[in-house]
């Protein structure tokens, strides 16, 4: 039940980011927009760190350097939810990432990629994805 709760905050936080940062980078520029939304939360990020102490900089040397690649990934979020949102709107755009996030997910479950347990994925799974992207189209439809 805690992951879902936390599932279900993430869902609407990534939501309202989304739609507060496309708001922003139209006054102020996408680029600016992200150097602003980057730089707050590692100002965030960092004052949470030097009071939580639940974690070890010195594993890093440990970690796959793989990995350290998400916070590049992050500005590529940044950017292309932005976009999406611009040229979609708020509804579909987050509906088409939804749908490509689940895929991708399921595939690195499926093949156990990046140290993950290999999930089995069928044909329900894929029928799932399949029911959601008719959704989007039937979603989209000007009827």
């Amino acid at each position: 039940m805690t992951g879902l709760v936390f599932a279900a905050i993430a869902g609407v936080a990534m939501s309202l980011q989304g739609v507060f940062n496309t708001r922003l980078g139209a006054r102020i520029g996408c680029w600016q927009t992200n150097l602003i939304v980057q730089g707050s939360a590692f100002l965030i990020t960092l004052v949470v760190v030097l009071f939580v102490r639940d974690g070890n900089l010195k594993n890093l040397k440990d970690v796959n350097k793989l990995y350290f690649l998400g916070g590049a990934l992050g500005v590529i979020i940044i950017f292309t939810v932005m976009k999406g949102i611009e040229f979609l709107g708020a509804t579909y755009a987050i509906s088409t990432i939804l749908v490509a996030q689940l895929t991708a997910a399921a595939l690195i479950d499926a093949i156990g990629l990046f140290d993950t347990v290999q999930v089995k994925f069928g044909i329900t799974k894929v029928f799932g994805v399949i029911v959601m992207v008719i959704g989007i189209i039937i979603f989209k439809w000007k009827g």
